[in-house]
């Protein structure tokens, strides 16, 4: 650890993230770790927490006046040996509740559709296709999980979590415009914004505030647009490489988890990088030169 981390109080550690305390603020840094099936593997992904935290920062900027966010500064604040990573951040109460919105039918959510024909409670039209566009975009809530899986919930499970109706109708509401944006913007880029989860909680002043992270690798699944087609899987920007290596391996996904190939780790970091650049329209190295990051080798 950085000798002026190690000053920090350290608050939370996660699979990806540590939070630091900087007394009226926080410090998020994203490390470069990788898990799956939720077990970090030993080898960490080059430039993952930069591309994370770029990503983010691109996407909380354009969306400032759908709903506040948490960042105070990429720079300013932010120690030398995690520039790129870290982030000066607002302290938010997180409302206990995973807000997230689907476009696609893909994932948990295809699971529970071929079983019930539904998901999160919400009726859905028979015959849908695995991948399929939805007619809407639907808010499709989870709990936090401390340890374990996040489990979905309907609406009013939502409602009973946060304990405030009218919070929770804003925050569905303003989950899927914020879905919206992002789903537009990235398809006009050429991808496709299948699903993503955000981070939403309460400001000092009571402003309702997104944290974490946004509509990164990590929180969503990203599809190249041309070559998606209903009716199957998609290829993805995303980690869906190394969970399909990992699978390959005959791993029982229980820890330890193995060290990942210079290929694998090579391939992953360029489908990471180039979502990145296809998404900002900037190469990643211009956010490494903004924050001082380490350049891509």
């Amino acid at each position: 650890m950085a000798a002026a981390l190690a000053d920090l109080p350290l608050l939370a550690s996660g699979k990806v993230r540590e939070i630091y305390d900087l007394g009226d603020a926080l410090l998020i840094v994203a490390s470069d770790r990788i898990s799956t099936y939720d077990v970090v593997h030993p080898t960490p992904l080059p430039h993952k927490g930069a591309v994370l935290t770029g990503l983010s920062a691109f996407w909380f900027a354009r969306t400032a006046e759908i709903l506040p966010n948490h960042v105070i500064s990429v720079t300013d604040g932010v120690p030398a040996d995690v520039r790129g990573r870290g982030m000066v951040a607002k302290k938010l109460k997180m409302l206990p509740v995973e807000c997230v919105v689907r476009g696609y039918i893909t994932g948990s959510g295809w699971k529970d559709y071929q079983a019930t024909g539904k998901v999160s409670g919400i009726e859905l039209p028979d015959g849908l296709l695995e991948s399929q566009q939805l007619p809407e975009p639907l808010f499709t809530p989870s709990t936090k999980a401390d340890v374990g899986h996040d489990e979905a919930i309907d609406f009013e499970g939502a409602v009973e979590l946060i304990g405030d109706r009218e919070l929770a109708e804003r925050v569905r509401d303003v989950s899927v415009e914020l879905y919206r944006y992002a789903a537009d913007h990235a398809r006009d880029h050429g991808i496709i914004l299948a699903d993503t989860k955000f981070e939403i909680g309460l400001a000092a002043d009571g402003t309702l505030t997104i944290g974490d992270e946004m509509c990164t690798m990590d929180s969503s699944r990203f599809w190249p647009a041309d070559e998606y087609e209903p009716g199957r899987s998609q290829q993805s920007f995303d980690k869906q490489f190394v969970r399909d290596w990992a699978s390959s391996t005959g791993w029982d996904k229980n820890p330890p988890a193995p060290a990942i190939p210079p290929d694998i780790l090579k391939a992953t970091e360029q489908k990471y990088i180039e979502g990145y650049e296809r998404i900002t329209g900037e190469p990643f190295a211009e956010w490494c030169k903004i924050t001082g990051a380490p350049a891509q080798g």
